[in-house]
């Protein structure tokens, strides 16, 4: 199978550097729209066989403009692809609570999953939730198929640090991956995944980014912290 792990549109929250993980989350802003409507013309080339979204609006939002071109193709809503939620850091956006968030999730992939994000969840609890989800979307596909999946900065390369086995631990964490930015992967989850793109800047270009967002989870992690 091949994964297209799409991130969604822009976000206040984004523009604030603000950790804002809860359902339903905020709507897309102007930039964020624009951004989900050049994603049809991006994957245009694209035989894209199911669209996936999170329960956060912002990722359904995202997602709907594809799912409308590609005509009968409906966008199916999962319980577990959406964004490691913040806990008691919920809301914030200073340097001390990024950081906090930044440790227990980067702690995941180096093989601490006992680490607890305060008053959240656990990376056992992340792993589970978020295989789960595509464990469900590869049995409903063939082994060939191409399924577009909307869901969240940090979540997306958590998930890709502890999953994919061609890439270093830690290369997730030294890449930006914006609004609507994409991480391509191929394999199953009987066989593993490998990252054959990483396409940081958003689907429709880079005249769709917003160098005066401060976005810590879109960030590599050391520019997120500064």
């Amino acid at each position: 199978m091949r994964l297209l792990l799409i991130r969604h549109g822009q976000t206040p929250a984004n523009v604030r550097g603000e950790l804002d993980t809860a359902a339903p989350g905020p709507a897309l802003t102007e930039l964020g729209r624009a951004q989900a409507a050049a994603v049809p013309d991006a994957l245009a080339s694209e035989q894209i066989d199911g669209i996936y979204a999170s329960r956060l609006v912002r990722t359904q939002q995202t997602a709907a403009p594809l799912a409308r071109v590609r005509g009968e193709m409906h966008r199916v809503v999962l319980p577990g692809i959406h964004e490691i939620e913040a806990g008691e850091l919920e809301g914030r956006t200073d340097r001390d609570a990024v950081r906090a968030y930044l440790d227990v999730v980067w702690a995941w992939p180096d093989g601490d999953l006992d680490a607890r994000m305060p008053g959240g969840a656990d990376g056992h609890e992340f792993y589970g939730r978020f295989d789960a989800d595509l464990a469900k979307i590869a049995a409903e596909h063939d082994p060939d198929a191409t399924v577009a999946v909307f869901s969240h900065g940090a979540a997306i390369r958590i998930w890709t640090a502890g999953r994919a086995t061609n890439i270093a631990r830690d290369f997730p964490g030294r890449q930006h991956l914006e609004n609507t930015g994409v991480v391509a992967l191929e394999g199953s989850p009987a066989q593993g995944w490998r990252v054959t793109h990483w396409a940081g800047q958003p689907l429709g270009g880079a005249e769709l980014t917003d160098p005066r967002a401060d976005d810590v989870t879109g960030e590599p992690v050391d520019e997120a912290v500064e």
